[in-house]
């Protein structure tokens, strides 16, 4: 364990409020801030105390009251001796603070580099590490719950017990190039094999989760598509609970997509209305057109809208067989229920026998919670996280996961083909090397610059 040099910064967000906090951590972070601190002697308290005082200009005068919680090494979130001087939340005070802690010697923090700190010390792994920041990032329940099971652990420690035994096994590999002319073993291959199979058991679920844990992350866009007047913008509007949408009855109103937020049952789909599908009349809606195509080919989910009184059984078969080919998740929405009739049902039913239809009336908000019942089903995220699941979230330990899937199924394939030894051990390396940049056991000093600069400043 050590402690670098003491670095200062704001850990709440900045702006006017009732109070503010700084964090003070590193060496001498302590007696730094008794220096400033007028009350009890903070070098003399324990652990985990907090203490009311006042903050003191060099000539003494009184900057603000403050709370003052000394953490001592390494029982601290950096594992570093750390001071949490809480103050009110005025910008001067703030700066006043930060000024007086830097003539003291304490630097300003970078972002993240309180986390980086408790990651250096070993607090957690690196999976963990980002996990605080998506915890911070966290805006619906099943992003809050991901970023929670990867900050306790998630998938990383299991995979931390697999790589040591991969480890264990690449080293009777490399041995046995030593004595590359007896012809040896040490490693017993069919342990070996069993082994690569049992980390590929453990990968692919979570590989298989990645689409998942990005719609957990960022959202899921979700494109609402349909013929003009087919009530798509009265439908955002529905769903939304506010008038987002221009809602006419003129065709080709919507002319660009227009983009917002829906949570249901913890997950934060971003819903798209886009122009209606038809031969553009203009430049401009031919434009918004050619948008609403981009839309649906970025898009995880696609709710297409169709006018239920109004649509040709021809053309509704023709959507339903476009749909299933683009391979898109999407939901069959009828509109205007209401004004259907027995003989339109009748006409439309052997369209329709395969496939399933969420009737609703968008103009009277009737039956919408069928409509968001089905797409947190379509979505499938919150079974996975309600129950625990490790799901990857992280672009970053997608790559790695895929890169290291590859490696052992080259190794095993080279392993059923009988290659030598060297061979062999090309690839476990390879495995190794990516399992060791997921949870951060290899790392470069561009790698983590890279990673933990992206968190706030003060954290």
């Amino acid at each position: 364990m050590y402690q670098l040099e003491p670095i200062a910064a704001l850990a709440t967000a900045p702006g006017i409020g009732a109070i503010a906090v700084l964090r003070v951590s590193g060496e001498g972070a302590i007696e730094l801030t008794n220096r400033l601190f007028k009350g009890k002697d903070l070098t003399q308290q324990a652990s985990h105390t907090a203490h009311f005082g006042t903050l003191r200009t060099e000539t003494g005068g009184i900057i603000d009251e403050v709370l003052v919680t000394i953490f001592r090494a390494p029982k601290s979130f950096t594992k570093e001796d750390v001071a949490e001087i809480s103050c009110h939340g005025s910008e001067f005070i703030i700066q006043q603070i930060l000024r007086r802690l830097m003539q003291e010697g304490v630097r300003l923090a970078r972002p993240g580099e309180f986390t980086q700190r408790a990651f250096l010390n070993g607090q957690f792994d690196l999976v963990q590490a980002e996990a605080v920041a998506d915890l911070i990032a966290s805006d619906s329940d099943a992003s809050h719950r991901a970023a929670l099971n990867q900050l306790r652990g998630g998938f990383s420690r299991q995979l931390k017990d697999l790589r040591q035994q991969l480890i264990d096994f690449v080293a009777l590999v490399e041995l046995e190039l030593d004595f590359g002319e007896e012809d040896v073993e040490f490693a017993h291959r069919d342990k070996l094999r069993q082994l690569m199979l049992d980390i590929r058991r453990v990968l692919h679920p979570l590989i298989d989760s990645f689409s998942t844990g990005n719609a957990i992350k960022n959202g899921v866009p979700t494109v609402i598509i349909g013929k003009p007047n087919a009530g798509k913008s009265t439908l955002l509007n529905a769903l939304l609970n506010e008038e987002k949408a221009i809602v006419s009855d003129i065709p080709g109103t919507t002319r660009d997509v227009i983009e917002d937020e829906l949570f249901l049952d913890g997950i934060r789909f971003r819903l798209i209305d886009t122009a209606g599908l038809r031969q553009a009349t203009d430049q401009i809606e031919a434009i918004g057109i050619e948008r609403t195509q981009q839309k649906m080919r970025d898009a995880a989910l696609v709710v297409y809208l169709f006018d239920g009184p109004a649509i040709r059984p021809d053309d509704l078969d023709e959507v339903t067989a476009e749909l299933h080919q683009s391979g898109k998740p999407y939901l069959l929405v009828g509109n205007k229920a209401d004004l259907m009739t027995e003989t339109k049902h009748e006409a439309l039913s052997p369209i329709l026998a395969n496939e399933q239809v969420i009737w609703i009336s968008a103009a009277r908000q009737t039956h919408l919670d069928d409509l968001k019942a089905a797409l947190s089903a379509r979505v499938r995220t919150d079974a996975a996280v309600q129950t625990g699941s490790a799901v990857v979230t992280n672009a970053r330990h997608y790559n790695h996961l895929i890169g290291t899937d590859d490696a052992l199924a080259r190794a095993i394939a080279g392993l059923d083909a009988g290659v030598t030894p060297d061979w062999l051990a090309m690839d476990l390396r390879v495995a190794l090397q990516h399992l060791g940049e997921l949870t951060g056991e290899i790392t470069t000093d561009d790698l983590l610059d890279s990673i933990f600069s992206k968190f706030c400043i003060g954290k």
